[in-house]
């Protein structure tokens, strides 16, 4: 049986993340996250305008053109819908023929599409643990997804770690699984 592509992780990334959106209750909104200075809310609206560059960007759109578009709020009223059509977006993008060979103009240079879908993966996923561990839901994440994302991280570790985007590495304490180790390597205590 092959192995996943990155397209496949990516969407089953973005169906994990859903189903702890979905488990965040009113009251939870403003509550921390592991995320320095995001709230659950803020850390949602960063996903969901991250799917929405995605869909744009793995288009063939560059980032002037999407200019301030997707700036500010992009969650609005309705916070699940809001990321059902986000993540539509993103993984349907991905999915189109070619898209995983094609150049994106990301931040961080023009990368295959692969990569991109790779680093989206990353953290829709990671992200999709953080809203669990701040509104107190189950954290376990899916095995076949921690080793996948495993491998989408070990050839760029020190570049992640170097970025300041995913904090000091933690230490993953008595619990010395995959997924403690991949989120002690992401700055996370889990």
């Amino acid at each position: 049986m092959a192995a996943p592509d990155i397209a496949t992780l990516h969407r089953r990334a973005l169906e994990s993340t859903r189903g702890y959106l979905v488990g965040i209750a009113t009251d939870q909104w403003a509550m921390p996250t592991p995320c320095e200075g995001w709230a659950v809310r803020d850390l949602l609206n960063h996903i969901v305008a991250g799917n929405l560059w995605a869909a744009e960007l793995a288009r063939g759109r560059t980032i002037p053109d999407v200019g301030s578009s997707l700036d500010g709020d992009v969650v609005g009223p309705d916070a699940v819908a809001s990321y059902d059509t986000s993540a539509e977006a993103a993984a349907a993008a991905f999915e189109m023929p070619g898209a995983l060979e094609a150049p994106c103009a990301v931040s961080y240079g023009p990368v295959p599409g692969s990569v991109y879908a790779g680093h989206r993966f990353l953290d829709v996923l990671i992200h999709g643990w953080d809203l669990a561990a701040a509104t107190g839901q189950p954290t376990d994440l899916d095995p076949q997804l921690v080793d996948a994302c495993w491998d989408v991280v070990r050839p760029q570790l020190s570049l992640l770690q170097a970025s300041g985007m995913f904090g000091v590495e933690a230490t993953s304490g008595a619990s010395n699984t995959p997924q403690a180790n991949l989120l002690a390597a992401l700055g996370r205590s889990g």
